[in-house]
């Protein structure tokens, strides 16, 4: 055991450490929290797969030591610190930790995110406030942590997990997306104030629905069982989409078939897609079974570590165009009553 976590596996030596690597290799030395489940934990495998060396957090040991056991098997270098990313300190410390340990990162990954879905005034105001704790002063705690180290260097690749719903908004979801908003500014804003070091970069990263436990581990106040609407991304796509970021970075990566039209439709018609939105979701908690009342991981660790939720299914090409022709006509529309002057 080290001072921050477990260690693992045997350091590399000092010229397989050195900064010599050329750009467009895989960095060896990447920090990624919110490692134990979900798409952090297929990421985690993922650049395990590419050599990394790998400094895993999360709030939970037992997810992280899980996953570690897989990445050391695939051949990567690892080392457990489990953090919570909403404590300032805890993170300087993870930051710290991998520096000692491995020299220097290369790459850090803000992966982090929790909900509360419910009606904004049944939610308990301590709930909203965790979820922005936790999504979006989490991503400051971690970029503050780590880029004194890439200035220092001159070179280094953040990325920021975010999500379409930084683009456009979920009822009943309100601090969820107001984190998601804030996001997108965050990292606007540390782009622009780093673009005097050519070699530090600030990357967001914007799925739409994920295949993951998110949504089981997540807080309910609704009384109705929850599902993710298709169609749902495998969250080893967005894995390989980190990686890749990782290897040729750019500001801005959207996944999944529903992205750019999502973000279209928000832009011409933000209210309209909303109150579309707002029916949509009242249909399918209508048709939904009941369900006990939860905070669900806001407060504790996640129970369960998969990679998948268990939510996907293959969607019929029909119904996929139907959902794209939809969004494009609601545009068409939007646009059509902006010229008519309705």
């Amino acid at each position: 055991m080290g001072l921050y976590g477990a260690e693992r596996a045997a350091l590399p030596s000092a010229t397989t450490m050195s900064d010599t690597r050329s750009p467009s290799s895989t960095p060896r030395r990447v920090v990624l929290t919110g490692a134990s489940s979900g798409i952090g934990r297929a990421t985690a495998l993922a650049f395990a797969r590419e050599g990394a060396c790998l400094v895993l957090a999360a709030r939970g040991r037992e997810g992280l030591e899980e996953v570690t056991a897989q990445c050391e098997a695939a051949g990567a270098s690892t080392l457990v610190v489990p953090t919570d990313v909403a404590d300032g300190r805890a993170m300087r410390e993870l930051a710290e930790a991998a520096i000692e340990r491995f020299g220097g990162i290369d790459v850090w990954v803000n992966n982090v995110g929790v909900g509360a879905v419910g009606r904004f005034e049944d939610t308990p105001i301590e709930a909203h406030r965790r979820v922005i704790e936790v999504n979006l002063i989490g991503h400051m705690n971690g970029a503050h942590a780590v880029l004194p180290h890439f200035r220092e260097r001159g070179s280094g690749t953040l990325i920021n997990m975010i999500s379409i719903g930084g683009w456009a908004s979920t009822p009943y979801a309100a601090a969820y997306t107001a984190s998601k908003f804030g996001l997108r500014g965050l990292s606007e804003s540390l782009r622009a104030e780093l673009s005097d070091l050519p070699g530090v970069h600030v990357c967001e990263v914007y799925p739409t629905f994920v295949d993951t436990p998110g949504v089981s581990h997540g807080a309910n106040y609704t009384g109705r069982r929850l599902r993710p609407g298709p169609p749902l991304v495998d969250p080893r796509r967005v894995a390989a989409q980190i990686v890749a970021l990782a290897k040729s970075p750019r500001a801005s990566t959207a996944i999944g078939s529903m992205a750019l039209p999502a973000r279209m439709a928000h832009a011409l018609a933000p209210n309209l897609l909303g109150r579309a939105a707002r029916r949509a979701f009242d249909m399918a908690l209508a048709r939904a079974h009941t369900a006990p009342v939860t905070g669900g991981n806001l407060f504790s660790p996640s129970q369960g570590h998969a990679i998948d939720g268990g939510w996907r299914k293959p969607v019929p090409v029909g119904a996929s165009v139907a959902a794209l022709a939809a969004l494009g006509a609601l545009a068409w529309w939007a646009t059509s009553s902006r010229r008519s002057g309705h």
